[in-house]
């Protein structure tokens, strides 16, 4: 295995939901607006890019990472969460970099080799 340093430059969670569970994202989503200095990304109803799920993306910096992901650990309400870094390498971020809150939802990695 080739050892190589890459960056952090922020992370990326991804709360996925189904329309039965839409209103629990809702909840947390909004909780995590008002606990955090995140960016909160739009809701995505239905598949897009590599997520298989419908979804919304929560943006946030470095020194966010022990407060929010644990955060997302007790309060994800049974939801998963893909949380992963950015480094520019978006299909090892998504992947071999990644980690995930509940189940591990199959990815379209195609499109991000596309990208």
């Amino acid at each position: 295995m080739t050892e190589h340093t890459t960056a952090i430059t922020s992370f990326h969670a991804h709360v996925y939901y189904n329309y039965k569970n839409r209103d629990t994202a809702a909840r947390i989503r909004e909780k995590l607006g008002a606990n955090f200095e995140v960016q909160l990304g739009r809701w995505r109803d239905g598949p897009v890019g590599p997520h298989p799920q419908s979804m919304y993306q929560v943006a946030f910096s470095l020194n966010q990472f022990d407060q929010v992901v644990p955060w997302l650990m007790l309060h994800r309400e049974g939801l998963d969460v893909l949380v992963h870094p950015n480094t520019g390498d978006a299909v090892a971020d998504h992947t071999s970099y990644s980690l995930w809150l509940g189940d591990k939802l199959q990815l379209n990695t195609e499109v991000l080799k596309a990208s």
